[in-house]
């Protein structure tokens, strides 16, 4: 007799046992960043925590931030975002945070400039598995998310973001339809946060710094000034910073 059994179906006391947590240790929020640059965003993420560890699984790192805890992954794409929103998910975490670099799909996007996604459109594989093709981030983390971005002195841009499987199979054709539809930016994860994130009844929000513009034929390979160079790195710096602030404020409300 044949019997078999998903991941799906894998509950929280198994995955607790798996990654080596306590229940007390769930974390309040957890952490996502695609990046080819690994390494370098790694070291940067963790170097900021306290009582860092890497868990069972490789890649996968638990640390507090003051008196909260925080799950952080270096996860490039869909498939391996997934596996870490779904872990997170039915362990209980409260808050699910997207961080990475975006392409601009229209022409007021300039390198630096932060896109808060309202919506998400799935075209990466994944989301339609855990949710409808297009997800939204909660309203009220998105509203907070803007506010302390813009505290750093940020341009901030709120509306529909398309995410797609691979950078390397993006046609002119694709982004000239998803300029004119209205897209704000494409990535390859955010969609799968917000899919997954609904699904268990996390909530979810998504900070993506622009780096390609698109609508101008220029890719992350081409050089920036100097200018547009510091202000892509301080973006990048304060995507992080902002999400360990809404882990302050989740914790804050999950004790009030």
């Amino acid at each position: 007799m044949l019997n078999f059994r998903s991941i799906m179906d894998i509950e929280a006391n198994e995955w607790l046992i798996a990654l080596g947590l306590t229940e007390q240790e769930i974390p309040d929020t957890v952490i996502v960043e695609g990046s080819w640059w690994r390494a370098q965003r790694q070291e940067w993420r963790l170097g900021l925590l306290s009582d860092v560890r890497e868990l069972n699984f490789p890649d996968i790192y638990w640390g507090r931030w003051k008196d909260t805890k925080v799950a952080f992954c270096m996860a490039y794409g869909a498939p391996r975002t997934v596996e870490i929103m779904h872990l997170f998910g039915v362990l209980g975490t409260k808050l699910a945070v997207q961080i990475g670099t975006c392409g601009g799909l229209q022409t007021h996007l300039n390198p630096g400039d932060i896109v808060v996604p309202n919506v998400a459109i799935g075209r990466e594989g994944v989301a339609h598995m855990y949710s409808t093709d297009a997800t939204r981030g909660t309203t009220q983390w998105l509203d907070r998310a803007q506010t302390q971005l813009k505290s750093r002195q940020h341009t901030v841009y709120r509306g529909t973001h398309m995410t797609w499987s691979s950078l390397f199979t993006e046609t002119v054709n694709m982004m000239e339809v998803w300029h004119h539809a209205g897209y704000l930016s494409v990535d390859m994860e955010t969609a799968t946060t917000y899919a997954v994130a609904q699904h268990f009844g996390m909530s979810a929000v998504s900070m993506l710094v622009v780096w390609d513009e698109l609508t101008s034929g220029r890719r992350f390979l081409d050089p920036l000034t100097d200018e547009e160079q510091t202000k892509l790195d301080r973006a990048n710096a304060s995507v992080f910073d902002a999400a360990l602030e809404l882990t302050e404020m989740v914790a804050e409300e999950v004790n009030s």
